[in-house]
This record gives structure tokens, sequence and C-alpha cells, in this order.
């Protein structure tokens, strides 16, 4: 069997810039809700900016470059059940693999949880979510709980799990952050594995989704317009 291998263009460069704009986002806030006070302003707009990249991932999951797409990684039980027995095939390791995937998955809807309770939180102190007067007193309460401690802790958590993920296949000579800096990777020819589109068309499109992401954010933290007084 031939040894030659080739370059592919697996993740896209929306995909990459999601990649560490996210990753910005969390160490910030992370950071922002450790000091409080005169930080929680940068706090919430950092939220903002997270739910903005969530909305974008989520379309660009099925709109977007090959291996960016949630149907191409997610882990189905025959995926994981091959992973588990070494029989994967070549195109579910190209991405993510399936316990990749489901580390992807987790850490997505653990922050969503994170800026979706963000928007009702309300620390009697510095923070206010723009959402929390929709909810009842003891919601906002049960809601608030939940962003400082649970939910806090989980994606701390997913963070951590990530990283030592990243470590392990390291030592094993697999380096996971450098195509995810330059979007491709090397892998054998015989293996035959198509790569993600990535032309100016796409990022074109990755442009207008995430300027559409922004514009829904915006309308759902904007706060009302008053009432108006004419007759």
């Amino acid at each position: 069997m031939s040894s030659a291998t080739h370059t592919v263009r697996i993740w896209d460069l929306p995909t990459r810039l999601f990649h560490w704009a996210l990753a910005a986002c969390v160490i910030g806030l992370v950071v922002t809700g450790k000091v409080g006070g005169d930080a929680m302003p940068w706090h919430g707009r950092l939220g903002y900016a997270v739910l903005t990249l969530l909305l974008f991932r989520l379309v660009w999951g099925l709109i977007g470059g090959r291996w960016s797409r949630f149907a191409n990684f997610l882990p189905t039980p025959a995926r994981l059940l091959r992973h588990l027995r070494g029989q994967g095939q070549p195109e579910e390791y190209a991405g993510h693999t399936p316990l990749g995937a489901l580390s992807v998955l987790a850490m997505l809807l653990a922050l969503a949880a994170q800026a979706g309770t963000g928007l009702f939180a309300d620390d009697e102190i510095a923070f206010s979510g723009p959402l929390t007067t929709t909810v009842s007193g003891a919601m906002a309460k049960t809601l608030t709980r939940f962003h400082k401690d649970w939910g806090q802790l989980l994606v701390i958590a997913l963070v951590l799990l990530h990283l030592l993920a990243i470590a392990v296949y390291a030592l094993r000579g697999k380096h996971l952050t450098w195509p995810m800096l330059t979007g491709d990777k090397q892998l054998p020819a015989s293996q035959g594995v198509r790569p993600a589109a990535d032309g100016a068309r796409r990022r074109f499109t990755a442009l207008i989704v995430l300027a559409l992401a922004a514009a829904v954010v915006w309308w759902v933290v904007s706060p009302a317009p008053p009432p108006s007084m004419g007759f």
C-alpha cells in the first residue's frame, strides 16, 4: 500500500475563525465573571458575542464546508461503535472523530445554556440581563444560580477536558491545533478524502450568515422602545 500523503483542506476559514473567536470569548467571559464589578458590562458584551457565534455555527453546521457540517460528524451509534472498535472509516477521522464530535457538541450546548441563562440573570449588584424582566423573580433567581454555579463549572470542565485531549493527542504525535490554524491536514492519498470548499464565495456566504446572526442577537437584547404617548 502506498504511503504517499497529500494536503487536504479540512477546516474552512469561517470554521477556524469561529473556533478561535469562541475560545477568546470564553476566556474573556471567565475573567470578567471572576473580576465582576466594572468588568460586568464587558461580560455581557462577550456573552452577546458568544450567542452570535453560536447562531452562526448552527447555520454553518448546515451549509458550511464539508467537514464543518453536522451531518458529517454527528456521533451516531454506528460511528461510535466503529470508533471504539478501531474500525472507523477514513472519512470519519478526517474532521472530528466520533468522540471528538461528542466533546464539540457538549461544549456548544453548554455554552448555549450559559449564554441563554445569562440573558435572564440578575446578580442584583452589577449586572442584569436584558430579558430579566420577562420572567418571574423566582425564575430569574433560578437561572442566575445555574449561570453562576453549575453552568460555569460545566463550561470550565469541558474546556479543561478539551485541552487534555489536545495534549494527549500531541503526545501521540497527532497535533490537533495546527490544522485548526491552517485548515489543512496531511492524509494518505490512498484514502481519497474529499476537501472542504473554502473559496471566496463560501467565505462571503459566511460573512452574511454572521451578520444575520448578529442582527438576531441585537434584536433580542435591545430594550423595547417606550410606549408612544400620542393619541
